[in-house]
């Protein structure tokens, strides 16, 4: 399915009604947000700015639409790597593309909306933040909302020299003409008090380059040279897991983990940037970064390149990422830090989770992002609870600042001390961290020491030994081993249909685009349902026709234009057939419904006279059904027009078309599913996608 992004003003509203009708956002529990304990400061320094947490979304499906975004913000999350943009926004991805049954792999994948719709989309999302933090929905103290964009951009030099991609970034680093075209927008709406605020044009000041695997030496180079002299911006260079060499990752993954069943691609490895040309790399470019006040730092890991041993997906490759790619991204941050000290940030992403995001913590790495785990149930809360655990682990320190956790969380604080300050500061330092009660931090203390410069490497240093120490203790932490991720979520035997399921609604938590939501119906199970209305010669008659029950309340929808056919919701829904497939179907306009022609589903538009008209195919076959106040309900498909008492359902009249065939049959439990659905979409109003846009032609 090809992406339709919703307007700024859509998303206001129902950001507005869900909150105050339902105390949520995106279906995320207001409960849920992140709300940051004003005692700790979790801030740390990311290419020469400040974030109020080092946690983000890794480029990936949480961060290509407003929505994706503004949910990893409610839950903390204050670097967004934004989703990958290339010159070539018109790929044919393969579908599913996300397996994360188990330890997670996906087909490859960039953006899947066009450069310009990337960039409008990224903008409004960082507009929203803005009006999100000046209505106080998540309490913050000052500083506490310093939040950070990083583009993530590739693939080759040739697609980065392009006008498109040139013109991306650039609109990116100064988005004043996109910021003031949503700005007249937002001024013609009912959210125009939003329009005079202050948004910062500066909405990506840095970018982390993606290239494809296999990608020489010289074109990585070359295309990092580019974005720092001609582009004047910040770069991170996400590195490949091949660098540790085929047999010491043969070694540890199918080895020492167990993964047997993964089969390395021994001609990636070959291809792909050896480790002493990633050094040469970054010792060049420092240079060059450092002559245009920009910074240079770099990233650990891009996925490992597998063959695919599974039928889940078509490709003959994929991309591996979880646990066991955890092990081995560590395992390199610890060797890069080794190397090259505190010379170049390194920021990192693989197999982030709650249990692992502290010690992450510890080791000084900024930022620290997370894909395969806000797949499962809970989706972004759990990015909630990573912040969370990190502040628990604060507490019970005694420490109040995250350069002070990473001094204190493995005991390397002194020793790092002894390393870079003088033999009395060190002691002092010492003394302070071994406290049972530390009513400073560090940093004050340095600085009565008249060392108050010296806190940013003695943290630096202590990542180092503690990033040293963790890489060591990840390898053997039974949680990364095959025997603990072996088991797929759990399946219970029944399949799905249009209507009641369990309603476990893990396919709304789980889905990154949101495109899954509830609505609250009249159940039915009555005699119309039954009724079939079939065309004879000049007459319809009605016939008895199967018995249909819709025996529950609460009922699963899916939003077709959100929805890009990943297949997540169907890995951990615990019945058969998948909830973007299976359930109802809603479209936000006329044209994403009729570019859909081979799936069933609805569209609905408001009528000039106040009342709504909701087409849709059922079973293939085209219906609508008009509701005006007042007045029967219309009910049609190609040979019959009915009209009906819009409570009871009881038919009124019924006339056929001329076109109509004899024998041609509708059934009632058409409309009686369709009216339920239109209710249930029109009670909650605004709170749905569906009724948000709608609420824009109301």
């Amino acid at each position: 399915m090809e992406l339709h992004p919703q307007p700024i003003e859509a998303h206001l509203s129902r950001i507005r009604e869900e909150l105050s009708g339902r105390q949520a956002i995106y279906d995320l529990p207001a409960r849920r947000f992140y709300r940051p304990d004003p005692a700790l400061d979790l801030s740390c320094d990311f290419r020469a700015a400040r974030a109020a947490t080092p946690a983000g979304p890794a480029a990936g499906p949480q961060s290509q639409l407003v929505q994706n975004i503004v949910l990893s913000w409610l839950a903390g999350a204050r670097v967004m790597e934004l989703k990958t943009v290339q010159v070539d926004d018109r790929l044919a991805i393969p579908r599913p593309c996300i397996d994360a049954r188990t330890i997670g792999y996906n087909v490859e994948w960039s953006q899947e909306l066009k450069v310009e719709q990337a960039l409008e989309e990224y903008v409004a999302a960082w507009m929203v933040i803005r009006i999100l933090r000046e209505q106080g929905v998540v309490p913050l103290a000052p500083g506490r909302e310093a939040t950070l964009f990083d583009m993530s951009v590739g693939y080759d030099l040739a697609g980065m020299k392009t006008r498109k991609v040139s013109s991306f970034v650039r609109g990116m680093v100064d988005a004043t003409p996109t910021i003031e075209r949503l700005r007249a927008r937002l001024a013609r709406s009912e959210h125009a008090a939003c329009a005079d605020l202050d948004f910062d044009p500066n909405v990506a000041a840095g970018i982390t380059l993606s290239t494809f695997h296999g990608c020489p030496a010289s074109e990585i180079e070359a295309i990092c040279e580019f974005l720092l002299r001609e582009l004047s911006v910040h770069v991170v260079i996400k590195m490949n897991p091949t660098l540790l060499g085929y047999e010491e990752v043969d070694a540890i993954v199918r080895g020492e983990l167990g993964y047997r069943e993964i089969e390395l691609d021994r001609a990636a490895f070959d291809k792909d940037l050896k480790w002493s040309e990633a050094q040469g790399i970054v010792e060049r470019l420092d240079g060059i970064a450092r002559s245009r006040g920009l910074t240079l730092g770099v990233k650990f890991s891009n996925t490992l390149v597998v063959r695919n041993h599974d039928r889940f997906f078509t490709d003959p490759t994929m991309y591996m990422s979880g646990p066991p790619l955890h092990v081995l991204a560590v395992r390199l941050a610890a060797r890069f830090r080794a190397r090259f000290g505190d010379r170049f940030g390194i920021s990192f992403s693989a197999g982030v989770d709650a249990k692992n995001f502290p010690d992450l913590a510890a080791c000084d790495l900024v930022p620290i992002t997370s894909c395969t785990d806000l797949l499962k149930a809970g989706g972004y809360a759990r990015m909630t609870s990573y912040l969370e655990g990190l502040e628990r682990k604060m507490r019970d320190l005694g420490v109040a600042t995250r350069g002070d956790f990473v001094l204190a969380a493995r005991g390397k604080g002194a020793e790092a001390a002894r390393e870079v300050l003088s033999p009395d500061v060190a002691r002092a330092v010492s003394e302070h961290l071994a406290s049972s009660s530390k009513k400073k931090d560090v940093r004050a203390l340095l600085e009565e020491q008249g060392a108050g410069s010296s806190y940013g490497k003695l943290v630096a240093r202590a990542g180092e030994h503690n990033l040293r120490d963790y890489a060591d203790a990840a390898r053997k932490d039974a949680r990364n081993r095959k025997d603990q991720n072996a088991k797929p979520p759990r399946k219970i035997g029944s399949r799905l249909w249009l209507f009641d399921c369990i309603s476990c609604d893990k396919c709304i938590q789980v889905c990154p685009n949101d495109a899954n939501f509830f609505v609250d119906v009249r159940p039915f199970s009555s005699e119309a349902t039954e009724e079939v209305v079939v065309t004879a010669p000049g007459r319809t008659e009605v016939r008895k026709g199967k018995p249909y029950k819709l025996e529950r309340a609460h009922q699963l929808a899916n939003f077709a234009d959100f929805c890009n056919d990943c297949g997540n919701c169907d890995v951990f829904c615990p019945e058969d057939g998948g909830p973007y497939v299976l359930k109802p179907r809603f479209f936000g306009s006329q044209g994403a419904y009729l570019e859909a022609r081979r799936l069933d589903g609805f569209y609905l538009e408001r009528l000039a006279s106040g009342g709504v008209k909701m087409t849709g195919r059922i079973e293939g076959k085209e219906h609508v059904l008009v509701r005006e106040s007042g007045q029967p309900d219309r009910f049609e498909d190609e040979g019959v027009a009915l009209e009906l008492d819009p409570e009871s359902g009881a038919v009124i009249s019924a006339r056929p078309f001329f076109r109509a065939s004899v024998g041609h049959a509708l059934p009632l439990w058409r409309y009686v599913a369709a009216r339920a659905l239109l209710e249930g979409v029109l009670d909650l109003g605004a709170t749905t996608p569906v009724g948000a846009l709608l609420a824009q032609h109301a």
